[in-house]
């Protein structure tokens, strides 16, 4: 079908006809758009099918990655890249007079992500099946999934995700592979044949409806699945009123991350966990054993990731499904599922380890929450072999404990492998937040660094740099990234230096035409632009931004001779629909922007802008057309961070604090190639355990931090006088946890060198074309390899037609 340019043309326009019942001239660029996207869907399912039948028949082990998030961004562009057809079929629809770049933006970003986690799963997806590796994704498939952000007068605004308001061209509906899932009931007991059986009474029952998309590997055969499950209402009628049972069904696969300051919200996101974490196992176990006739040899065939804690419940649900209903014993069960599991941790924060209540916990999952209690005192009970006496070690240590079901406990105890995200990170997981768990089970500890796909955020969304990388060195750097480096023998070349600089410019420029098109505001092309885009969180220190530029703000109008380069910060955030302060900050940048951008003077030096509803297509503009990426949070608190990779991949420069990735980065590239600043993780842990800190010396002893905290309590902006007393109050009164006060003179230092740097614009392109250069290493390829042989034990496989 796809053989030729007159063949697809000839296709295209059947296709079109049939799905339509129009003419080419009548239909619209979305039925255009559903029509290629359906056409590249038939034309992928063969391998599709092969791909799968092989996993099947013979039985190679796979992976399913269970993630409550997989941040997908649009697949048309993708597809086609990787299926090699791209320039054939912008040919052929070329001479029907319609622009493919036109069709690839009527598509949305898929609804299913929020930010580096879900990202990070579409990553590895893409990695799995580009390097023939059988793997899969288990989701949820959000009717809306997080939000669409506005900006109305400064304040976000969150507005329904609309992602599949017009379908989905690209899942396929799986009604012969539904489940149920059940929640709340009695736990009834008995014996049978000297055997204590468990049976759940007036459960609640819903329909987990799977939804199957491709996910296509760079030109290879493979194509693996990433499956979604959607809630539905069952065929079993419960006892109460029909309409409040189906609004209640359709809510658990509604939205991503539901509000969960109120109890309500609490008992929807625990249903979201447990009904991706019921549904994808039940489906795993009920395949494997169409073709297995033993469960003993589970762990040979399988390997289930769960990514983050959210869903750490697949450990009691394959016990629940071992024990209940394939009649196993507690210690064969918990054998199978402990070698068969394995757990990513990827944070730090108190906040997103999850804890549940008991008395919300056990209601809703009655028969899990036993399993979790027989699962904690069996531990318990081995601790206290191996630590006997020791109340307060095996107190910590516990599963469940002051009335709260702790998952990553429970993630840490269920798994057969803990990995951090970055050395840092696993360093801090093993010295401190695991430590008591580490000393116990050593061996079950080990760091696989992240990593991103080149094929997207570098080969996908910068052309330009891609034809003059292929130019340079040649096109083998897209099967293996690592031979970006070969590009440190150009780094001298005055003439490619200069086609780099070019390429930067090009990149510059869509962006900017994208910003005058979207917020109205016309800004310099040669500015150098500085770049933040990542979820709106206190410890990710977009503030310290904000509050350098209230101070350079500051200076230029008070010192006529201070100037520095023209500077363009720009920032892309959502905060959580709940998290009142990152909406705080949010306002205040706006704040900021007002007065900025509409001082004659100033706004010759530096504009402010923010682009709202940042998402995976947004960045796919904003990535490579960055001069600096802001990577500040506070030291200790970034796992890894992903968006660091993008950015440097792109040619920008780090700027950032010794955190998550950007060590790995500065060791990459050299201290010569980046700006680090501020507190090390050694030294914040310090402060935190050993105290000494103390953000009110800084105030009184820095009259630069003085008096932007005091511009954001008086009549400086606007607006009421408290509107950013929470973020007085965060620095002042509460003691700025996230030490930005004492980063502060560091910061300002640190963007005084990047200014004097890129003065010398030789200078600074040798120094981005270092940064691309070793930006191999952080491939998602080279992760996925790592994980496919220390944790999964997979191996990969080639298909060939017959």
């Amino acid at each position: 079908m796809f053989s030729s340019v007159d063949e697809f043309v000839r296709s295209y326009k059947e296709k079109l006809e049939h799905m339509h019942g129009k003419q080419l001239a009548e239909c619209n660029s979305r039925e255009q758009y559903e029509t290629l996207g359906t056409m590249v869907r038939e034309y992928c399912s063969r391998d599709w099918l092969a791909t799968m039948e092989k996993y099947r028949y013979e039985k190679q082990k796979q992976v399913y990655y269970l993630s409550i998030e997989f941040l997908l961004g649009k697949l048309l562009k993708s597809n086609l890249i990787h299926l090699g057809i791209r320039e054939l079929c912008e040919e052929g629809l070329k001479r029907l007079g319609i622009s493919l770049t036109g069709l690839e933006e009527v598509e949305c970003d898929a609804g299913l992500g929020n930010g580096g986690l879900g990202r990070l799963a579409a990553c590895f997806l893409d990695s799995l099946a580009s390097q023939d590796l059988p793997g899969h994704g288990c989701g949820i498939r959000y009717k809306h999934g997080l939000f669409d952000q506005r900006i109305v007068d400064g304040y976000q605004v969150e507005l329904p995700e609309q992602w599949l308001k017009y379908g989905n061209v690209w899942e396929v509906r799986r009604d012969d592979q539904i489940v149920q899932v059940t929640f709340g009931g009695e736990v009834e007991t008995y014996y049978s044949k000297d055997r204590l059986e468990f049976r759940l009474n007036g459960a609640e029952t819903i329909s987990a409806v799977p939804y199957d998309l491709p996910i296509i590997g760079y030109r290879t055969n493979t194509i693996n699945s990433l499956r979604l499950w959607s809630a539905e209402p069952s065929s079993h009628s419960p006892n109460r009123s029909l309409m409040k049972y189906k609004i209640e069904t359709e809510a658990v696969s509604e939205f991503l991350y539901p509000d969960d300051t109120h109890i309500d919200g609490k008992i929807l996101r625990l249903k979201q966990q447990y009904f991706l974490v019921s549904a994808s196992i039940q489906r795993i176990l009920a395949s494997y054993k169409e073709q297995n006739s033993s469960l003993l040899e589970l762990p040979d065939q399988v390997a289930i990731h769960i990514n983050d804690t959210h869903p750490v419940l697949a450990i009691p649900e394959m016990m629940r499904i071992l024990i209940d209903e394939e009649k196993l014993d507690w210690d064969t069960a918990w054998d199978i599922t402990t070698k068969t599991i394995s757990y990513t941790n990827h944070t730090t924060l108190s906040e997103a380890l999850e804890k549940w209540q008991i008395d919300l916990f056990k209601p809703l999952l009655p028969r899990i929450y036993l399993i979790v209690e027989e699962i904690n005192e069996r531990y318990c009970a081995k601790l206290w072999e191996k630590y006997p006496g020791d109340w307060q070690r095996i107190e910590q240590m516990a599963i469940i404990a002051h009335g709260v079901v702790k998952m990553a406990h429970l993630a840490i105890v269920g798994s057969h492998s803990v990995n951090g995200v970055a050395e840092m990170h696993t360093d801090i997981l093993k010295k401190r937040e695991m430590r008591l768990f580490y000393e116990y089970e050593p061996n079950k500890f080990n760091n696989k660094t992240n990593g991103i796909t080149h094929r997207r955020w570098l080969l996908q969304c910068n052309p330009e740099l891609t034809s003059l990388i292929n130019y340079s060195i040649g096109d083998a750097w897209i099967k293996d990234p690592t031979k970006l480096v070969e590009l440190l023998n150009w780094k001298e070349d005055r003439v490619f230096l200069n086609d780099f600089a070019d390429v930067k410019r090009k990149r510059k420029t869509i962006l900017a035409n994208y910003i005058h098109y979207k917020n109205g505001i016309s800004i310099d092309h040669s500015s150098i632009f500085d770049i933040q885009v990542k979820r709106m969180h206190a410890y990710k220190r977009q503030l310290l931004n904000v509050l350098h530029i209230m101070y350079l703000y500051n200076r230029l109008k008070e010192d006529s001779r201070f100037e520095i380069h023209p500077r363009t910060f720009i920032f892309g955030a959502k905060a959580s629909p709940g998290y009142y302060y990152a909406k705080k900050i949010i306002k205040l940048i706006h704040s900021v922007a007002e007065i900025v951008n509409n001082d004659p003077y100033v706004k010759n030096f530096i504009k402010v802008i923010f682009i709202e509803n940042f998402r995976v297509s947004l960045g796919e503009i904003i990535y490579p057309a960055a001069d600096v990426s802001e990577q500040i949070s506070t030291a200790s608190k970034e796992a890894s961070g992903t968006g660091n990779m993008k950015f440097m991949m792109n040619g920008a420069i780090t700027l950032g604090t010794l955190d998550g990735a950007n060590i790995e980065i500065l060791n990459e590239v050299g201290e010569e190639n980046l700006f680090i600043f501020g507190l090390t993780a050694e030294e914040v842990l310090s402060y935190y355990q050993n105290g000494g800190y103390k953000s009110s010396d800084y105030y009184h002893h820095d009259t630069r931090i003085k008096k932007v905290l005091d511009q954001l309590i008086g009549d400086y902006f606007p607006l009421p006088s408290v509107e950013f007393e929470p973020i007085y109050d965060s620095l002042m009164s509460y003691n700025d946890e996230y030490f930005l006060l004492r980063d502060f003179s560091s910061y300002v230092d640190a963007h005084e060198r990047l200014n004097n740097a890129y003065l010398d614009k030789t200078k600074w392109s040798k120094m981005s074309v270092h940064n691309v250069a070793k930006s191999g290493y952080f491939t998602s390829d080279r992760t996925i390899r790592q994980y496919a042989e220390d944790i999964w034990n997979i191996e990969q496989h080639t298909l060939h037609h017959s």
